[in-house]
Formats: structure tokens, C-alpha cells, sequence
């Protein structure tokens, strides 16, 4: 399968090529540059941004321990979630379709994102929330995820990124409440990441007080079947249906015939081209019916 896109080594390559230290010595710089110029090029065709990106971060780890820099302003975008939460359970309350809106809020969380974005601006998101019920996407695929949800047992939800994880608990907990006897288990990644949500993030929004939530065992921006815990393996594995947030998640697990439906915000030009679509447009689409591109 082949994941690798030009857009996403220009990205990678823009995005890290200054990101080091102001005090390194010269020498140290040209290493840096010479090695991540080394990962993007002797990358195979099957890898994608998110392991990239994941050795990338070992390797700034490695030579100016940098460890996470996105430490404080995860926390604060989770708190500036939070303070929306009251307010967006209130109107998914009143709504006459509860999980269409509480997809809708869901999307737009995914427009924090520090990976794909060059800055948040939280202006755009309040307004993107105050009009969530505006946000188009594909009608077809969210009925066929309503329609798959009647009928499935176990549902395994992979999260993002910080702050959008407060949309997330609140979807989940209108699936609870549709469909009470759906066994949900959440997914946060096993280590520090971009903004991407952890396990610290999830206690930080109480998600644990509301399903169960495991670490996925490592530190890719993405879902890679294969560097998955057992635990998180077997998540995957035996869930009867899949929902994958954000764009790193559909990059690492697309074509990977599962019962995944992704579901993010369309966030750069490369996701545009691929759904026929402007930016900041709602996407839902399983696994199963991505054409060929």
C-alpha cells in the first residue's frame, strides 16, 4: 500500500527543517538538517507523514532534548474545550437528531491541530462551533454509520488531538446514550506526539469517568496496526465497527479493510484534492468505499 504523498514530505520538510534550538552550534545544525532531509528521502512509498514525523521526534529527543513542546498548550486548549462543554451538550440535547449535531462538534474539535495548521485561531473555532449544525459532509456515509451502529456490538474509537477530545467525549456520550448496549473502548496514543491526546489529556477531560480508555502503546501521530499494543490490537481487531478521527489516523489506516468510518475536517490542499472538497469541509467516509486516487 502505498501512503507516502509529496505534499506531506513539502509539509514535513517545512514544518522541521528550522525546528531546533536558536543556540545550536553550526555543526549540530547541519547534522539535524542532514538527517531529516535523510528520513524524508529513504522513506519507502508504504510509510506515511506520521512515522515520519514520529522518528523525527525521536531524533530532536536525541540531539537538543526536546521532549514535548505542545506540553502546555495542549493543556490549555482542553480547558478552552471544556469551557464550551456545558453549552454543546445542551444544544445536542435539544436537537431532533442528537448524533448527527454531536458528529458535527466532533469535526470541528478536529480543527486543532498543530500538525496540519499553522496556528489556531480561536476565533474561527468559536465560530465554527456556534455554527456546527451549518457544517456539511457526506450525508450518505453518516446514515450508513447509523445504520452499522443498530447493528454492532463493539465499537473502538481512536482519538486525536487535545481540545478536540472534548468533542469527542461528548459524542461518545450521546452513542452511550443511543445505543446503551454498545461496548465503546477509546484510544489515545502511548506516548507524547504534536498536540495528539494521551492518556493525561483524557484524565485532564474526564474521559475515563465515562468509557474505558487505553494507551495505544506508542507515539505516532497516526493508528499503525502493527505498532499497536496487544491491548489496543486486539481493540481494533475485535471491534465490530472502528470511528478514526483526524487526518494522521486516515493516513496510517486507510485501505486497511476495516469497518472504519474516518471522521475529520479537511484541514489542508492534498485532503481537498482527494475528497473534491474546499477546506474545512466535514468528512465521513468508511474504509470500505474509498475510491482509488
Amino acid at each position: 500500500m502505498e501512503r507516502l504523498r509529496s505534499e506531506c514530505m513539502t509539509c514535513i520538510l517545512r514544518k522541521y527543517m528550522e525546528d531546533f534550538p536558536k543556540d545550536v552550534e553550526e555543526k549540530r545544525k547541519i547534522e539535524y538538517l542532514r538527517t531529516i532531509l535523510s528520513y524524508v528521502s529513504n522513506a519507502p512509498m508504504s510509510s506515511s507523514a506520521p512515522l515520519i514525523v514520529r522518528d523525527i521526534t525521536v531524533l530532536q529527543k536525541k540531539m537538543f532534548g526536546i521532549t514535548n513542546p505542545y506540553e502546555e498548550i495542549k493543556k490549555y486548549f482542553n480547558n478552552v474545550m471544556l469551557g464550551y462543554e456545558s453549552r454543546v451538550r445542551e444544544n445536542i440535547r435539544k436537537s431532533s437528531d442528537p448524533l448527527k449535531l454531536a458528529v458535527q462538534y466532533a469535526m470541528i474539535g478536529n480543527y486543532i491541530d498543530f500538525g496540519a495548521m499553522r496556528e489556531i485561531d480561536e476565533n474561527e473555532l468559536e465560530n465554527m462551533l456556534d455554527h456546527a449544525s451549518e457544517i456539511s459532509f457526506d450525508e450518505a456515509q453518516f446514515e450508513k454509520m447509523r445504520m452499522d451502529l443498530t447493528k454492532c456490538g463493539r465499537l473502538t474509537y481512536m482519538t486525536d488531538n487535545c481540545g478536540e477530545i472534548v468533542m469527542d467525549k461528548i459524542l461518545i456520550e450521546t452513542l452511550k446514550d443511543i445505543y446503551p448496549e454498545l461496548v465503546i473502548t477509546v484510544l489515545v496514543r502511548g506516548g507524547a506526539v504534536l498536540n495528539d491526546a494521551t492518556m493525561e489529556d483524557a484524565v485532564q477531560i474526564g474521559l475515563p469517568e465515562v468509557v474505558t480508555v487505553i494507551p495505544n502503546g506508542n507515539a505516532i501521530a497516526g493508528t499503525c496496526i502493527d505498532e499497536l499494543s496487544d491491548e489496543a490490537k486486539r481493540a481494533v481487531e475485535e471491534a465490530d465497527i472502528l470511528i478514526s478521527k483526524g487526518q494522521g489516523n486516515f493516513e496510517t489506516l486507510r485501505k486497511c479493510g476495516l469497518n472504519v468510518y474516518y471522521l475529520f475536517l479537511c484541514k489542508c490542499e492534498m485532503f481537498a484534492r482527494i475528497f473534491h472538497v474546499p477546506k474545512l469541509t466535514g468528512i465521513i467516509v468508511n474504509d470500505k468505499c474509498l475510491k482509488d486516487e
